[in-house]
C-alpha cells in the first residue's frame, strides 16, 4: 500500500490541489481498489477515506471492527490511522484531516458527465463538503496512472499484428466461398478469425463481431443461434475484432467488405466515414497536448453531418484503450457523454466513427488505435484505404487494394 501512497501523492505534486481523497463502500468505488493496491479478496464491509495530502502524512479512517483487516493491508505504510464506531466520530475525523485543505480531488464528476470516474454519490459529496473543502475531479490524476510502459506497447504491437492475420483469415474465407459459389455463413467467418486469434496467444473477452449486410448497422451485433446470416453478393461484412496479450493493452480493430463491387451509396457512406477517421487523427496530431475527448468526437461528427450522415453516426467516436478493452481513461465523446478528459500522453484510443442505416441494408465502421506519443499520436494499426472487394478476381489484388498497397503483378 505505501507504493499506492507515494504514487498518488507524486501526481498531486505540480497541482494546485491540496490533496486527494480517496473514498469507498463496499465497492460502489471500484477504482479505489486499485488506486490504494488493496489486495484482491480484502473482506471490507464498511466505509472507508484514504486522504493523501500533497504535502504531509496520509490519513486512514476506518470502522473499528475492521481494524485488524486494515492493519494486515496497511501493514508498513506510513498512515494515520483514525479508526471510527459512531457516524459523529467519523464526521469529527473529516473535519480534522481535511482542516488545512481547501481544493481536493475525489473520483467525482459535474453532473455526472464522466461517468466513468462518477463513482462518489452524492451524499458522501455533501459530507466532505460540509469540512469546507471544494471538491474537484480527480478525472486527469486517474490518467496519468493509466500511462502505458514500454512493455506495454510492444505488446500491443503484437496483438495488433494478430489481429491484422486474422482479419485477413476472415476475408480470405468469404473471397473463396464466393470465388466457388458456396454459402458462408457469419458463424464461419468469426469461427475462422477466433482461431487465428486464440493461436496467436491472444485473449479476449468475447468472440469477435461478423455483421453480413443490415446486420453490419447493429455496432454491437453478435452472431449465433438464430442470428447467423448468410451472405449475399451486393452485401457488406464488418468485422470488429481485438485481444491482448494477457495482462497487456488491447488491439481493437474494424473493417470493412463488400461482397462485389460496392456500388455508389455504400462508396459514398464510406468515404465520409474514413474522411471523419482520418480528421480525427489530424486534429488530435495537430492539436497535441491541448485537446478533451469531446472536441475530438465533435470534429469526426461534424464532419458527417455535414456529409449527411449525422443521425446515423449513433455512439461515441472512440473509447479509451488499455488492459481493459474500454479503459477508464478519456473517452472520444461528445454524444454519451461530454467527455472533458485531457488525452493524456502515454495512453491510447480508438478512432472508430460509423454509420448505420439499417433500413438500407448496411452499416459502416471504420477503427483504429492510436497511442498518444510524447512526441504526438501515433496510429498503430494499418489504416484501411478502400473496402475489400470480395469474391471478385484474385485475393492478393482486393488485400493491396484495401490497404493502399501496389497491385501485386
Amino acid at each position: 500500500m505505501q507504493d499506492a501512497l507515494t504514487n498518488l501523492r507524486g501526481q498531486l505534486q505540480g497541482t494546485d490541489l491540496d490533496g486527494w481523497l480517496v473514498y469507498d463502500f463496499q465497492g460502489s468505488n471500484p477504482l479505489a481498489r486499485t488506486l490504494l493496491g488493496l489486495p484482491e479478496g480484502a473482506h471490507l464491509t464498511r466505509r472507508y477515506f484514504v486522504w493523501v495530502p500533497r504535502e504531509g502524512r496520509p490519513a486512514l479512517l476506518h470502522h473499528r471492527i475492521e481494524g485488524g483487516t486494515w492493519a494486515a493491508i496497511g501493514a508498513g505504510a506510513d498512515l494515520d490511522r483514525r479508526p471510527y464506531s459512531a457516524h459523529e466520530e467519523l464526521d469529527a475525523a473529516l473535519r480534522d484531516v481535511l482542516s488545512s485543505a481547501r481544493r481536493i480531488a475525489m473520483e467525482y464528476s459535474p453532473r455526472g458527465d464522466v461517468p466513468y470516474v462518477s463513482r462518489v454519490d452524492a451524499g458522501t459529496l455533501e459530507r466532505v463538503r460540509e469540512t469546507g473543502v471544494d471538491v474537484v475531479t480527480s478525472a486527469d490524476l486517474l490518467q496519468a496512472l493509466l500511462q502505458w510502459s514500454p512493455e506495454d506497447l510492444a505488446a500491443h504491437r503484437r496483438a495488433v499484428a494478430v489481429l491484422m492475420d486474422a482479419k485477413d483469415a476472415g476475408f480470405r474465407l468469404v473471397h473463396d466461398r464466393l470465388t466457388a459459389n458456396e454459402p458462408v455463413r457469419e458463424t464461419q467467418v468469426q469461427a475462422e478469425i477466433m482461431r487465428v486469434i486464440e493461436a496467436g496467444g491472444l485473449v479476449t473477452d468475447h468472440p469477435a463481431i461478423v455483421g453480413f449486410g443490415a446486420n453490419a448497422a447493429d455496432p454491437h451485433y453478435a452472431p449465433g443461434g438464430e442470428h447467423d446470416a448468410t451472405l449475399e453478393r451486393g452485401q457488406c461484412v464488418l468485422i470488429d475484432l481485438w485481444g491482448q496479450e494477457p495482462g497487456r493493452p488491447n488491439a481493437d480493430v474494424t473493417w470493412m467488405a463488400f461482397a462485389g463491387e460496392p456500388d455508389a451509396e455504400f462508396t459514398r457512406a464510406w468515404q465520409a466515414v474514413a474522411a471523419a477517421r482520418d480528421a480525427a487523427v489530424e486534429l488530435m496530431r495537430r492539436e497535441h497536448g491541448a485537446l478533451q475527448g469531446w472536441q475530438v468526437d465533435r470534429a469526426a461528427r461534424d464532419l458527417l453531418t455535414a456529409r449527411g450522415y449525422g443521425e446515423h453516426f449513433t455512439h461515441r467516436l472512440g473509447h479509451n484503450l488499455g488492459v481493459l478493452l474500454h479503459g477508464p481513461g478519456a473517452n472520444l465523446d461528445d454524444l454519451e457523454t461530454h467527455d472533458t478528459r485531457r488525452l493524456t500522453t502515454g495512453l491510447a484510443v480508438t478512432v472508430e466513427p460509423g454509420v448505420y442505416p439499417r433500413e438500407r441494408g448496411y452499416g459502416i465502421r471504420s477503427e483504429v488505435n492510436v497511442y498518444l506519443a510524447p512526441d504526438g499520436p501515433e496510429v498503430t494499426t494499418p489504416v484501411q484505404h478502400t473496402p475489400y472487394v470480395l469474391g471478385v478476381g484474385d485475393w492478393e489484388t482486393a488485400r493491396a487494394t484495401a490497404l493502399g498497397e501496389n497491385v501485386p503483378s
